[in-house]
């Protein structure tokens, strides 16, 4: 009888160990794999002003998601408007959808360069626009737009040379009182759109020492295309 009795408990055990195991081994099937920490990416942006009298305004720099901040052939937007009649880049770093921004503190003049650094995480995928405007013009601005930077590796770096554009929201008159840079300290930004309304390569400045007797600016203020260098390079 206590022979069978102790059979029956060493049976019940070894029924409660099983079950134990079993039920152990269901959590470990069930505990989920630990997210991976994101890796943040940091990339310097550096701008070269080459023309020989065309200060470029404080530029603007963001990283955003894939979009591309002006088209040749398309209507600029009142951001864009805005930035390449005045200089005033705070309506394109609010731009929806930007993930980090940076921005110049002053006129980068020629012959002169600056850097920024933005960092986002590798969860994001981040494309780059810079922009900024030659302030002895009407509207012209020089940039790029909707760069992918997912090819960079750390300490990787590009390079490119940067054209020109013009807005196509402000006559090319070279007027007294339309430029705002330091040829003339004109008005900057005028809501009213005079031109073709369209993006376009910019042709060039004129001046008053060829064909435009009433233009503000001189022979040096022309400028060839590309006006600027950027390079980009990863750091992080």
């Amino acid at each position: 009888m206590k022979l069978s009795m102790l059979r029956n408990l060493a049976v019940v055990g070894m029924g409660t160990a099983l079950l134990a195991a079993c039920d152990h081994n269901d959590n470990n099937r069930n505990t989920p794999e630990p997210e991976p920490e994101p890796v943040m990416l940091t990339y310097e942006v550096t701008i070269e002003n080459i023309s020989a009298a065309q200060p470029l305004s404080p530029v603007a720099v963001l990283l955003h998601g894939e979009q591309s901040l002006w088209q040749v052939g398309e209507s600029a937007s009142a951001a864009l408007e805005v930035l390449a009649e005045g200089g005033d880049n705070s309506d394109v770093l609010a731009t929806e959808g930007t993930l980090a921004t940076e921005s110049g503190s002053a006129p980068v003049g020629p012959g002169s360069n600056e850097s920024y650094q933005l960092t986002v995480s590798d969860e994001q995928a981040a494309y780059l626009s810079v922009v900024t405007m030659l302030v002895n013009t009407n509207d012209a601005f020089t940039g790029i737009t909707n760069k992918a930077l997912s090819d960079l590796a750390v300490n990787d770096s590009m390079s490119m040379m940067l054209p020109v554009y013009d807005t196509g929201t402000e006559a090319n008159s070279e007027a007294a009182g339309t430029i705002p840079g330091p040829a003339d300290g004109g008005e900057g930004f005028n809501a009213e759109r005079d031109d073709a309304d369209t993006v376009s390569y910019h042709p060039g400045v004129v001046s008053s020492q060829d064909t435009l007797p009433d233009s503000v600016l001189m022979a040096e203020h022309r400028f060839d295309n590309p006006v600027a260098r950027l390079i980009i390079t990863r750091v992080e």
